[in-house]
């Protein structure tokens, strides 16, 4: 296992671990770059009109794409230590 990945791994710990919860923008942009950095370009079917919250992090997703995984796991390992402090 690469060392970004172990680190990458590590953040998707520690972020379970917040003391307080994040405000919606910022939980949705950990989402994507989460998907972004572990699935690469969003896929399957976006979620129907009435999943409001499906369908804001399918698009969140999908404002990501083309980035590469390496640098998706990289933000939102650098996101995950902001919110941490």
């Amino acid at each position: 296992m690469s060392d970004l990945q172990a680190r990458f791994e590590q953040a998707a710990r520690d972020v379970q671990t917040l003391p307080e919860r994040p405000d919606n923008d910022t939980l949705l942009r950990l989402y994507a770059l989460y998907k972004q950095g572990s699935e690469g370009d969003v896929s399957g079917p976006k979620p129907g009109f009435f999943d409001f919250v499906g369908t804001a992090k399918y698009e969140a997703w999908g404002k990501l794409k083309g980035m590469p995984q390496d640098e998706a796991k990289k933000k939102y390992i650098e996101l995950v230590k902001k919110l941490l402090g």
